[in-house]
């Protein structure tokens, strides 16, 4: 079984500001990601509205960029990597470790924890 790739807060960090051509995923819910975001673009695929985006997948990740999935404590984002690798054929997937509370903790105090 395929699964991603841990990243770590600090890691992540040091890949975006070394610009590389990361593509973040954000799989929490629109209220969590009003509470705590990332300064770095997203795309947002909340897990509960699926079926809103499924289809659409292939147009909305590009599978020749590494993708970093995140999500609140990184539960959620590692089962959402492990479907795009098994069900979806993606090949480059990170996980972010401890998710936006590991940023908000080790990168980014700003960014507010919940």
């Amino acid at each position: 079984m395929a699964t991603p790739v841990p990243i770590s807060a600090s890691e992540l960090k040091a890949r975006l500001d070394a610009g590389e051509p990361l593509q973040l995923v954000d799989v929490r819910e629109a209220m969590e990601l009003e509470l705590a975001r990332l300064q770095a673009p997203v795309v947002h695929l909340p897990l509960s509205e699926s079926e809103r985006w499924m289809e659409q997948l292939a147009g909305l990740i590009d599978r020749d960029r590494p993708v970093v999935v995140l999500c609140h404590a990184g539960i959620r984002s590692w089962q959402f990597g492990c479907w795009l690798m098994e069900a979806q054929g993606y090949e480059q997937v990170w996980n972010l470790q401890g998710g936006i509370d590991a940023w908000s903790v080790s990168v980014d105090p700003s960014v507010p924890r919940y």
